[in-house]
């Protein structure tokens, strides 16, 4: 049986030209800062960015975690738009790593209330904690793959330069938002003081994230990651398939965009099922259930026995992730398989 999987754009797997290319290799001990590939994917991450400095790093989460480390001190406040990743997805690490506590500001599809980050700047006063760090994120999963524009990144940048306080983009997806945006990553990178970006993601490496900013940040990054268990030795191997990564599958992005919009479109007309159009917007499709005698846990069950994966988000809403291994054809296959199975529920 076919299978059509949209769990996650994390299910990718390595071009053949990544399989070469990690096969051949030339390889060091990166700890040592021996590995010519690493350094090679470091240094074009730099050009990509617009940052200085860049590290590989063995996953996002740890990139975000080294990140809120370098840029805070135990018991800073720091400030999360409420529904992203480092707070809902990470285990608590900012907590139990870096010893901050959290404020979560409102937005609408990702994007932060400007006016409430601003009243939640801690004033100098000793019962308070100290506000280090504002964090944003570029797309937003939990909203759907939604983008933030260049001017909202640009209004959050200032405020917080305004008041002494640093900035890191969580930006697992930020080519995605590049695409959507019509923009070069470095414009929407160049908003923060230090950044994060997927490789494994939809751009098809097997493993791996960089983590950019000034000398002074990665520097003291390359200690936090070692203090993580981040630090790898022959890491040239992964990170040659990085390398073809950011050079050859980041235009290709569209297409998962405008796949996601066939995929949306099509469930949004099932009997039982809704999608709010104005959240497509990248490569995340959030369907929701609204039957009352069906719900998404039901319904994933049900669409599994045919071949179709996705991922349950609440007792009410199911996600759909388009990538690499998801044609069009599939997408139209798809949305036969789940009308057909939601009518017969």
């Amino acid at each position: 049986m076919k299978s059509y999987d949209y769990r996650s754009d994390t299910i990718t797997k390595p071009t053949d030209k990544m399989r070469k290319a990690m096969y051949e290799a030339q390889v060091g001990d990166d700890v040592y800062g021996e590995d010519p590939t690493v350094k090679r994917l470091e240094e074009l991450s730099c050009k990509i960015s617009g940052k200085e400095a860049a590290m590989f790093v063995p996953s996002g989460t740890m990139g975000n975690q080294i990140a809120v480390k370098v840029h805070t001190s135990p018991a800073d406040e720091i400030l999360l738009e409420e529904n992203c990743h480092i707070h809902w997805y990470e285990g608590g690490g900012i907590g139990a790593i870096s010893g901050v506590v959290s404020k979560l500001i409102k937005s609408k599809n990702g994007i932060m209330d400007i006016d409430q980050i601003e009243r939640s700047i801690r004033a100098d006063d000793i019962h308070f904690p100290h506000t280090s760090l504002i964090c944003m994120e570029n797309t937003n999963n939990k909203c759907g793959g939604t983008v933030m524009d260049l001017n909202s990144m640009k209004e959050v940048y200032s405020l917080a330069k305004k008041n002494g306080i640093k900035v890191h983009l969580d930006g697992a997806r930020i080519f995605n938002a590049a695409a959507y945006l019509g923009v070069s990553p470095k414009m929407l990178m160049m908003e923060s003081d230090s950044v994060m970006f997927c490789l494994s993601k939809g751009l098809c490496a097997p493993v791996g994230s960089i983590l950019a900013g000034d000398e002074d940040f990665i520097k003291r990054a390359r200690k936090i990651r070692k203090m993580l268990g981040g630090g790898m030795r022959q890491a040239g191997i992964l990170a040659a398939a990085g390398i073809i990564a950011l050079e050859e599958m980041t235009e290709r992005l569209r297409e998962d965009h405008e796949n996601a919009r066939i995929l949306a479109q099509g469930l949004d007309r099932i009997k039982g099922l809704k999608v709010e159009m104005d959240t497509v917007q990248t490569n995340i499709v959030m369907c929701d259930v609204i039957r009352d005698d069906l719900d998404s846990y039901r319904l994933r069950e049900e669409l599994e026995k045919s071949g179709v994966y996705s991922t349950v988000i609440t007792d009410k809403r199911l996600r759909f992730v388009l990538h690499y291994h998801i044609s069009k054809s599939d997408v139209t296959e798809t949305i036969e398989i789940v009308k057909k199975t939601t009518v017969n529920l």
